[in-house]
C-alpha cells in the first residue's frame, strides 16, 4: 500500500541473495566454532585413545572404565581381550576398549616437583 512496487521488487531480486547470506551466515560461524571447540578436540582425544589401547602390553598398570586398577599379565594379538591381574593370584579377562587409562609410573624427581607445585 506505502511501497512502490518498484521498491518491492529490487528487494527481492538482487537484495534479496545479500539478505540470504547474511542469515545463514551465523549459522555458519556457530558450526566452524562448534568444529573447532567440541568435534576436532573429540576426536583427536579417541585417535588418542585408539593408540593407546594398540600399544598395549604385559606389565602396564592400568585402569577400566570400572575404575579397576590391574597389571597386564597377557595380551591376545588379534583380540580384543587382555588378561589383568588385579590382585596377587587373581586375573581376570577384560575387554581392550573397557580400558580407561594406562598408569605411568611416576620417577622420584617428578614425585618431588610434584609435591613443591
Amino acid at each position: 500500500m506505502f511501497i512502490s512496487p518498484a521498491y518491492a521488487q529490487d528487494a527481492a531480486g538482487a537484495g534479496g541473495a545479500a539478505a540470504m547470506a547474511m542469515q545463514i551466515l551465523p549459522l555458519a560461524l556457530i558450526f566452524v566454532v562448534f568444529y573447532f571447540l567440541l568435534i576436532r578436540p573429540q576426536q583427536k582425544k579417541m585417535k588418542e585413545h585408539r593408540d593407546m589401547l594398540g600399544t598395549l602390553k604385559r606389565s602396564d598398570r592400568i585402569v577400566t572404565a570400572g575404575g579397576i586398577v590391574g597389571t597386564i599379565t597377557k595380551v591376545k594379538e588379534g583380540s580384543d581381550e587382555i588378561e589383568v591381574e588385579i590382585a596377587p593370584n587373581v586375573r581376570v579377562t577384560v575387554v581392550r576398549g573397557t580400558i580407561g587409562s594406562v598408569v605411568r609410573p611416576q620417577a622420584a624427581n617428578d614425585a618431588a616437583v610434584s609435591a613443591k607445585g
